[in-house]
């Protein structure tokens, strides 16, 4: 029994450590339960948390590919035989092409390449068949449209391997061995050159990172540092503060493609084939068009840390996936092509395509023009709308 309390008071100091111990860690514990409900009310890192994870699963999983599926192709059937035919057939039945119209002549098959409807043109020339079995040879010609080269090479090898199946099926019933030999022949880049892909993608790229975000941070700040207010109380109107708001980086982003092209030719000896003044024209559209969904992440944000991760997160994967200057968006399911029409960088590197490659006019882009002057209509009269005269 003595001995049982000496061990009791010998111990006993450390029994206020423990009760100190069970005080800090309750205290830790409301701490993390209070940090819990902080963002258990708060919507939109709830959506930052768990939704974007799942966004970017989906949407990496499906867009992620270096497969080529439904490539859209033309076919210039000059010989119309038995041969030429069953080619086509082939074609056809295949899952990486999508056989969108045959044509008549060179003419329409050059005018549906510059328009970029379609990747590749097969031309079967006059006499295919009778060639084939008489000279014991015959040629077909691949014409690719070699801005985004990757794709090019890739469709060509597609439609090689289609030609030599069906090479293999016809000597089966031959003694005589035939070949078919493809002549290829790359459109707009016949060095296959990584320069005319990437460059209007990284224009549309760096606008739109630097235009949504730093106008979105700029005008968050105003409202984190009080400043806001007496901008509102002042003789301006809500409408001259967001201007004031996004000329300098209006004049910023310009000095940005002045620099870019300017690398472009003078470094990777890409020329501008189309008119320049075309070409700024529509990068200031495309600006104004950043600028103002820059705007309405400010106005629905009230913190710098948001707006920079919506602006980083919600605008740059968009662009990097649904533009289309890395992965083939017809190579997607339907639904993400749709969601793609709402991207302005897809459009905006669809022009910058066809002036600075392909040299084409205005006519050629004017459906992708107007679609950005209705985006940045709508942006900024939904941000204009719900621009809040009076802050709490």
């Amino acid at each position: 029994m003595p001995i049982i309390w000496t061990k009791y008071f010998m111990n006993w100091p450390a029994a206020p450590n423990a009760v100190n111990k069970l005080i800090d860690m309750k205290q830790i514990l409301i701490f993390i339960r209070k940090e819990f409900a902080h963002v258990l009310r708060d919507r939109k890192t709830l959506l930052i948390l768990f939704g974007m994870p799942i966004v970017q699963i989906l949407i990496f999983g499906f867009a992620l590919t270096s497969e080529v599926k439904d490539a859209r192709i033309v076919i210039m059937d000059q010989a119309k035989d038995a041969a030429s035919k069953q080619i086509i057939s082939k074609i056809a039945a295949s899952n990486y092409f999508e056989i969108d119209k045959t044509v008549r002549n060179s003419q329409e098959m050059k005018e549906a390449l510059k328009q970029g409807e379609i990747r590749l043109a097969v031309i079967f020339p006059a006499n295919f068949y009778d060639d084939l079995v008489h000279q014991n040879e015959a040629r077909i010609q691949i014409i690719a449209d070699a801005i985004d080269p990757n794709n090019a090479t890739t469709l060509t090898s597609y439609i090689n391997s289609i030609v030599q199946d069906y090479q293999m099926d016809f000597n089966k019933t031959n003694n005589i061995p035939y070949r078919i030999t493809p002549e290829l022949r790359f459109l707009y880049n016949p060095e296959l050159k990584g320069a005319p892909n990437y460059v209007p993608g990284v224009m549309a790229l760096v606008l739109m990172l630097v235009c949504v975000m730093m106008t979105a941070v700029s005008i968050v700040k105003e409202k984190e540092t009080g400043t806001m207010e007496i901008l509102l109380v002042s003789p301006f109107s809500p409408f001259k503060v967001i201007i004031a708001k996004a000329v300098p980086y209006l004049l910023l982003s310009l000095i940005n493609v002045v620099s870019i092209l300017l690398l472009s030719v003078f470094v990777l000896d890409l020329p501008i084939n189309g008119s320049v003044l075309l070409l700024f024209a529509e990068s200031i559209l495309f600006i104004i068009t950043c600028l103002t969904i820059g705007i309405f992440i400010s106005v629905k944000t009230n913190t710098m840390q948001v707006a920079m991760l919506i602006s980083l997160m919600g605008m740059m994967l968009p662009t990097i996936l649904f533009s289309g200057f890395m992965f083939p968006i017809e190579n997607m399911p339907v639904p993400l092509q749709i969601i793609s029409n709402i991207i302005p960088a897809k459009w905006y590197y669809i022009m910058v395509k066809d002036i600075m490659i392909k040299g084409l006019g205005f006519g050629a882009i004017w459906k992708e023009t107007l679609i950005l002057a209705a985006i940045t209509m709508v942006m900024l009269i939904i941000s204009l709308k719900s621009f809040k005269i009076r802050l709490s």
